[in-house]
């Protein structure tokens, strides 16, 4: 059963499959959702990190929450990655990133955390600020090496992507090439080594676990990059969303955005079909259907959408989709599939 999990301005939506479509669940209201994982060995554990009450998780496919607490009852937690690292059952490593800039790790499941305060002693932190608060800044994403257990990076916004080989206890500063605003890393296990980077100064690919970058940006119009995905089967073909600037891509009144995809070394492409019109669409978060190779998901202010054809058209989710929503972003995405995973 497919499960997505969005994370809106202002509450959780929890879209269950039934059927042909999809029912939806409205979670944490008042609350301000930031960031969304799952555990990938047991995808019906979720975690949610909120500007306003810290961490949360599920263990019953977003069914009820509760909070972590602890250390991190109190802090705005803007990013959380997820990843096993034993066959004992509640022993995932978390990452946890906040606002002011800060990572905690815990590698009892989230029972007890430690700070890692290598983070903010890099030389490119007296720099580091994010433009609509610039007297503070945040961890944006955090992305764990599927080949490496302690190989990880943490994107900075705004100011760095910085990147470490222990487990966060020492940091690489940025690269002079690299990006400066990254939104979105992913890596992909078939392509040990290759990072992909939407940022707020374009799209970046490294091939050497970010040592070097390059800017392969042909074909695209839009510069503000935000999300990227790429086919779980095939490492060669990103999906991409960006608009001209970051009013363009959040503020729903003044939202114009648009939807990419490149194949291999060729240019990237507009992938608008079947999608609503850019005028008036929010930017969208976009992911790989973790049961069904060639296929994505994405969402916007405008719905939830669904492609079958490898980001080249997509069809609307069926689903009911309330009017307030039209007046907001989608701030993460996360889907998961616990049959087909299971099986």
């Amino acid at each position: 059963m497919t499960h997505i999990y969005l994370a809106m301005e202002d509450e959780l939506l929890v879209a269950e499959e039934q059927g042909d479509g999809f029912g939806l669940q409205q979670h944490l209201h008042g609350h301000r959702p930031q960031c969304l994982a799952h555990d990938p060995r047991r995808p019906e554990r979720v975690y949610c990190g909120t500007f306003d009450a810290g961490l949360l998780w599920s263990d019953d496919a977003g069914a009820s929450w509760q909070p972590v607490g602890g250390i991190l009852a109190d802090r705005a937690v803007t990013a959380v990655a997820v990843r096993n690292h034993s066959s004992a059952q509640g022993s995932e490593l978390i990452y946890v990133g906040t606002e002011p800039s800060a990572l905690f790790c815990s590698a009892d499941g989230g029972m007890t955390w430690t700070e890692l305060p290598a983070l903010t002693t890099l030389p490119s932190a007296r720099g580091w600020s994010f433009p609509p608060r610039p007297e503070t800044h945040h961890v944006r994403w955090i992305t764990l090496d599927p080949r490496a257990a302690r190989r990880l990076s943490a994107c900075i916004e705004a100011g760095a992507l910085i990147r470490s080989s222990d487990g966060g206890q020492s940091w690489r500063d940025r690269t002079p090439d690299g990006p400066r605003d990254t939104h979105t890393l992913v890596v992909h296990p078939d392509a040990p080594g290759r990072l992909y980077a939407a940022a707020g100064d374009g799209y970046f690919e490294s091939v050497d676990g970010g040592d070097t970058w390059q800017r392969p940006d042909e074909g695209l119009r839009h510069h503000y990059l935000w999300s990227i995905a790429v086919d779980p089967a095939d490492p060669e073909v990103r999906v991409a969303s960006a608009a001209a600037s970051a009013w363009r891509a959040h503020n729903a009144q003044g939202a114009k955005s648009a939807v990419y995809r490149r194949t291999g070394a060729g240019p990237w492409q507009a992938a608008q079909a079947g999608l609503p019109p850019q005028p008036g669409t929010t930017v969208s978060s976009v992911v790989g259907d973790p049961a069904e190779p060639g296929s994505f998901y994405l969402a916007n202010n405008q719905g939830i959408y669904r492609s079958r054809y490898v980001g080249q058209s997509w069809q609307a989710c069926s689903l009911p989709w309330p009017a307030q929503y039209r007046q907001q972003r989608v701030q993460a995405l996360v889907v998961t599939d616990e049959q087909r995973r299971s099986a």
